[in-house]
């Protein structure tokens, strides 16, 4: 148990890494490519591009910054999450593309949103 117990105030690195490597490359791709997405005009992929990039850098600065950073950044990427479930993955559930789901089922949407809710809920408190 020593072992575990050496490594509990740092072992929030992992789930936050895991959501700045997911969000600020896939924000960056659309602030520099923000046209023709999903047939969404390109200020909006502009805008969501701006959220995942700005969320995945409060989650990734928040502990060694300021709480409300941590929060935000969870508040921010589960909107987006919240949006891509319901405006495109909707109701599928397995993530494998299918003829009538071509971007695939919410699975991985659904993940995401909950990491980033705990982070919402538990700030730098983890």
């Amino acid at each position: 148990m020593d072992f575990v117990n050496r490594y509990t105030g740092i072992v929030h690195w992992l789930p936050r890494l895991v959501l700045v490597g997911i969000f600020i490359p896939h924000g960056v791709v659309k602030l520099l490519n923000p046209g023709g997405m999903m047939g969404m005009p390109a200020v909006l992929v502009f805008i969501l591009g701006l959220m995942e990039v700005t969320g995945g850098i409060f989650i990734f600065i928040g502990p060694i910054s300021r709480d409300i950073l941590t929060r935000l950044g969870g508040l921010i990427i589960t909107i987006v999450m919240l949006g891509a479930t319901f405006m495109v993955h909707w109701p599928r559930w397995f993530f494998v593309a299918t003829e009538a789901k071509p971007m695939g089922g919410m699975e991985f949407q659904v993940f995401t949103a909950a990491v980033a809710l705990y982070f919402l809920v538990k700030g730098n408190d983890t």
